[in-house]
């Protein structure tokens, strides 16, 4: 008998496994944060003979090298992807023993990368799974675009032959596990469903119904943008990443963070939008800890800018490192827990700015300045409030000065970005109001939504 135990890391949208049998078991495509992995195993009562990994990421900090050194496991690495640390390099067709009866076997599938490498885990020579990394995912495929603008279309077309070489060579009932794709933005499109097999993908994911040249338009026509942090995610996994420090920052106190603000530094405040919005420290940012922190604070913080942590608990502050060391924030400089009336310098009042619905926008006077801060692909599919001013959220804070005078009703798809962009719209001096509620909601408060053509 074998195993595979997911661990979802579902602030990035991404999944790692531990699979085996008995005595052993190797981790694929583990995150940062490897004492999640560990303590897996140790569920499991089995050692970690082997760390696997698809390919070098380019959306978080991999934990696999420092696993692979704790636990004493080979590291596999696919053999066309240039590191700077000593590894197993995997080569099409190369097998290896996990447990008895379990193997894996390696199976290049370029496109997401060029060295791409899925994992067949066989018991007794059978494919009972494939873990496909971030090449035939649930309904989709991984993006094709992110190593090289000159390389996009030829890893479009690998990703095409990747897929059907996944459906010819494995049974249908094999089931496909997949690191990308739960909200990932290394995912072409987003799809729903949380399992599938290699036969439900043959009825379903286009690389597998279109021919080429039809799935190669229709999925270069439909990327959408990627977080600025992507840059640095690859580079450091290429190098190595090092160990991480989970332990708390240090504290600060009302006047350094007052101090830090002063510097030009980021002060976030991780707690939900609706106490932040009640109130908060002038000139702080509001990026929910419950919500996807890593990506978009990683997005938009200028990269290295020191950023302090405002919690409203120590475990809430906890939970945000562990988060944010996975695409290589590592050390806040600073961190403080309890409430705005505590980090605020004596003699202050927090700040506060209105939330409201799209019903409350549609009742009030003309004049309002209406900023949507989706994406553009968002914008195209969903229709947009006739007038409003597009500015999408991770261009925002280049572009403050291109938002008319005036009062600023700010909107996205559901509320949490808008209260990022509030925030930042606050903390740069000008009135704004929070439109926390569903876009679905425009059309039916009788706003004018007009849809692309």
């Amino acid at each position: 008998m074998f195993f595979v135990d997911t661990i979802e890391v579902p602030g990035l949208g991404n999944r790692s496994y531990l699979a085996g049998g008995e005595h052993t078991a190797v981790a694929v495509d583990p995150p940062r944060d490897i004492d999640r992995v560990i303590a897996a195993a140790a569920r499991r009562g089995v050692r970690i003979s082997h760390v696997a990994e698809t390919h070098v990421h380019n959306d978080y900090v991999t934990g696999g090298l420092e696993l692979a050194r704790v636990t004493g496991a080979a590291y596999l690495v696919p053999a066309g992807a240039r590191v700077a640390f000593r590894r197993v390099p995997v080569r099409d067709g190369d097998r290896a023993e996990i447990d008895g009866r379990l193997a894996l076997r390696a199976l290049a599938t370029p496109g997401h990368t060029p060295h791409h490498t899925s994992y067949v885990l066989e018991e007794d020579g059978a494919a009972v799974a494939v873990f496909t990394g971030g090449s035939l995912l649930i309904g989709t495929v991984g993006r094709p675009d992110l190593v090289e603008p000159r390389l996009t279309e030829g890893l479009a077309r690998a990703q095409h032959a990747s897929a059907r070489r996944l459906a010819d060579e494995l049974p249908e009932e094999t089931a496909v596990l997949p690191t990308h794709g739960f909200g990932s933005f290394c995912s072409s499109t987003q799809a729903s469903g949380s399992d599938t097999t290699i036969g439900r993908e043959k009825a379903v994911n286009d690389a597998l119904t279109r021919d080429v040249d039809t799935f190669v338009a229709d999925l270069l026509a439909g990327l959408d943008d990627t977080p600025a942090y992507y840059v640095h995610m690859s580079p450091a996994n290429t190098a190595g990443p090092a160990p991480v420090d989970l332990t708390p920052p240090a504290p600060a106190a009302a006047e350094e963070i007052a101090g830090r603000l002063a510097a030009g530094e980021w002060v976030v405040d991780l707690r939900h939008r609706v106490a932040f919005a009640e109130g908060h420290v002038s000139g702080s940012l509001n990026f929910e800890a419950a919500g996807q922190l890593a990506t978009y604070l990683a997005w938009l913080t200028p990269w290295g800018k020191p950023v302090t942590l405002l919690a409203e608990s120590a475990g809430q502050l906890a939970d945000a490192q562990r988060e944010l060391v996975r695409v290589g924030i590592d050390r806040p400089a600073a961190a403080a827990t309890g409430t705005p009336a505590d980090w605020v310098r004596d003699g202050q009042t927090p700040a506060s700015f209105p939330r409201a619905t799209f019903a409350d926008l549609a009742g009030k006077a003309s004049g309002a300045v209406v900023l949507d801060v989706r994406r553009d692909a968002e914008r195209r599919a969903a229709g947009h409030v006739e007038g409003s001013v597009h500015i999408p959220i991770h261009t925002l804070p280049e572009r403050l000065t291109e938002i008319p005078a005036g009062e600023v009703w700010v909107h996205c798809a559901g509320g949490m970005r808008a209260a990022i962009a509030a925030s930042l719209l606050d903390a740069a001096g000008r009135d704004v109001v929070a439109v926390d509620d569903s876009f679905d909601s425009a059309a039916e408060a009788g706003l004018p939504v007009r849809t692309a053509r």
